[in-house]
């Protein structure tokens, strides 16, 4: 009894055994089978896969069961694209002997992926990183890449994100090729890489009455190289591009920069070190203030391949040694195209290293409060496809986003290539950003700088602090035609100074703390007043118009000065410092809220305040006045809150 029972549990063990061996092999097969299966495998050698197949066709007819056949004829449909009848290919070779080969279900998974079934492509990549037997090392880590981008891809297409590109026009697009576009922070001015009679060059294309206007070649920056991959400054007038194999370059390719100097572009030069090294640079994005460049590098140090290197500007004007972004920005593979938004807070790049559709895909990460970068998002499919994605640019608003592609599919279902305004070739698009994947809001302030008295513009220096800190968000000086522009990200409050030596300054402040959506820029006509010659005792001294200080504050119902004041008043210190002859009277005003003597009584105090700081802090109360009017001169309407927070302020006159 115990043989037969012995013997009963083995019959099937060896019914199994013997079962696994009833089908061909390419070490099995004999004769014709064999000669036939071995002058497909050199047909494919030779790229002659319609013969290939047919070889193995006739071997298959020969003998249905020979694996090795199947196998590859399923991998020859594969090389030739055809990925229905290879994904039939591998699932017939899968039944013959699921356990034969491995690879079988890597190959599957493969095709599936390219037909878009996510969910079977998972299915087989687990059932290969799980399948018992060694794997290589290399092709287990791809397997790995895979899982992640169909489990990404299979919930993707599930939840599409809005997506609908528009063609910028004729004016910027042409039959031959155009890409990398890069907007200027007021939306005017668009700069892209074009290709004509195959050589890159930069075109530039303006903006008017809502339309782009015919790109012209920037002459004083394009040579007979090749120049590509730029980045403008939020005001549009520093360009850093990538140009390759030139007799100055450091590099394979190294990033170069020109500056617009009254209407002109300046001779182009070479970053130099550190930014450029021995290897390649390339791909730059300037942040909106001009501190910060980011760019792509092959340089020792990084994560493997490209990645993206982030450097800062120095006091003294110098680049500081580039930092590699590190985790989780950089992967092992390529992480390139950075574009830092103008909120400073938002980088997008693109990268084939992060789960994804396949190929490259577009990503952002958002700066975290510690300073580091949070993990990567995909922008979603459809913007992501099982394509190559572009470099993209964003605009100030964060809404719109600019890229090059030869996407089939623009508009209406009408392909590219029958578009008149899509011609076949990689043309520059626009679409509105997901909310999800949109920056953080910003605006900006355009600004011209004039003489009040002469009415002409001036050059004079820039200097927008951030209150909360005191540090200065961003400074300029203006060209001799008085115009600045600055970007400024919402969640902070601004304080803007504009001064010139012999000039009263101007303050401006800009409360963007609580700011949702900042839908319209600040355009500003700022004037300065000279300060009159022979300051003291002439008795021809001229009226002098109040110069409003925008940027002292009190505490509510109160003459106690705010640690935000010390900017402004430190700033009036220096201009009584700077002209010793100066004297003053400081002006107190407040809203109608309230009773008449206790507005006046306030309006006083605070003028008080600012005369005690002066003159605690060394300028000689013989220069200076204070007064309070009290409600008495309003400069707009109690009506509203906005007319009565411009009543409640504190100005300053020049007195004799």
């Amino acid at each position: 009894m115990r043989k037969f029972f012995l013997l009963f549990l083995l019959l099937p063990l060896l019914q199994n055994c013997f079962a696994q061996k009833k089908y061909t092999t390419a070490r099995t097969a004999k004769g014709k089978l064999q000669t036939t299966f071995e002058r497909g495998i050199r047909m494919t050698f030779n790229g002659q896969l319609d013969a290939a197949i047919n070889d193995f066709e006739k071997a298959l007819q020969m003998d249905p069961t020979f694996i090795d056949a199947q196998i590859e004829w399923a991998n020859v449909k594969n090389q030739q694209g055809k990925f229905a009848e290879a994904e039939l290919g591998y699932e017939k070779a899968i039944a013959i002997d699921p356990n034969y080969e491995v690879n079988v279900f890597y190959s599957l998974a493969i095709v599936e992926f390219d037909q878009k079934k996510y969910d079977q492509a998972a299915v087989h990549f687990e059932q290969f990183l799980n399948a018992p037997g060694k794997i290589s090392e290399k092709r287990k880590a791809t397997a790995e890449k895979y899982l992640k981008n169909v489990r990404f891809a299979a919930r993707a297409v599930k939840n599409p994100v809005p997506y609908e590109p528009k063609n910028l026009g004729p004016n910027i697009n042409t039959s031959n090729a155009e890409y990398l576009p890069t907007i200027s922070a007021d939306g005017e001015t668009l700069i892209y890489t074009a290709v004509r009679g195959g050589q890159e060059d930069f075109y530039i294309s303006r903006k008017v009455n809502g339309e782009w206007q015919r790109g012209e070649p920037i002459e004083a920056v394009n040579t007979s190289n090749n120049e590509g991959a730029q980045s403008l400054s939020a005001d549009g007038k520093f360009l850093v591009f990538t140009a390759c194999h030139r007799r100055d370059g450091m590099g394979g390719c190294d990033l170069y920069y020109s500056e617009l100097k009254n209407g002109e572009w300046t001779t182009v030069k070479n970053m130099g070190a550190p930014i450029n090294s021995s290897g390649w640079e390339s791909q730059p994005s300037v942040s909106a203030d001009g501190k910060t460049l980011y760019f792509v590098s092959e340089r020792r140090g990084g994560q493997s391949g490209k990645d993206i290197w982030v450097s800062y500007r120095q006091p003294n004007g110098r680049w500081s040694e580039p930092e590699n972004l590190g985790k989780p920005v950089n992967t092992p593979e390529d992480d390139q195209s950075p574009f830092i938004h103008a909120d400073g807070q938002t980088l997008y790049f693109m990268s084939n290293g992060h789960p994804g559709m396949g190929g490259f895909d577009l990503y952002l990460s958002r700066r975290q409060p510690d300073g580091k970068w949070g993990e990567p998002e995909n922008l979603g499919y459809p913007i992501n496809s099982e394509g190559n994605e572009g470099a993209l640019s964003v605009s100030l608003d964060g809404k719109t986003a600019y890229f090059a592609t030869d996407i089939l599919n623009v508009q209406d279902g009408v392909s590219a290539f029958d578009n008149p305004q899509g011609r076949g070739t990689t043309d520059i698009y626009s679409f509105e950003l997901p909310a999800a994947a949109r920056p953080q809001s910003v605006t900006y302030v355009k600004a011209t700088v004039f003489n009040i008295e002469a009415r002409k513009p001036l050059s004079a220096k820039v200097e927008f602090i951030d209150l909360a800190t005191g540090q200065i968000f961003a400074s300029a000086v203006t060209e001799m035609d008085g115009v600045f522009l600055v970007t400024l990200p919402a969640g902070r409050d601004y304080a803007l100074n504009v001064s010139k030596e012999k000039f009263l300054f101007y303050s401006e402040n800009f409360a963007l703390t609580n700011a949702g959506t900042l839908d319209e820029p600040f355009l500003l006509e700022i004037p300065l007043t000279p300060i009159p010659e022979g300051l003291a005792g002439t008795g021809d001294l001229p009226k002098s118009k109040p110069i409003v200080l925008k940027n002292v504050f009190f505490e509510t119902g109160s003459a106690a000065l705010k640690k935000e004041s010390l900017t402004e008043l430190n700033r009036l210190k220096k201009l009584l410092t700077d002209n010793p002859a100066l004297k003053i009277q400081i002006n107190g005003h407040t809203d109608d809220i309230g009773s008449e003597a206790d507005n006046l009584k306030l309006s006083e105090d605070r003028a008080k305040a600012v005369y005690q700081f002066l003159v605690e802090n060394g300028i000689d109360p013989k220069r200076l006045k204070f007064k309070g009017f009290g409600e008495s001169v309003p400069v707009a309407s109690n009506d509203t809150d906005a007319g009565r927070q411009q009543n409640r302020r504190t100005e300053f006159v020049i007195i004799e």
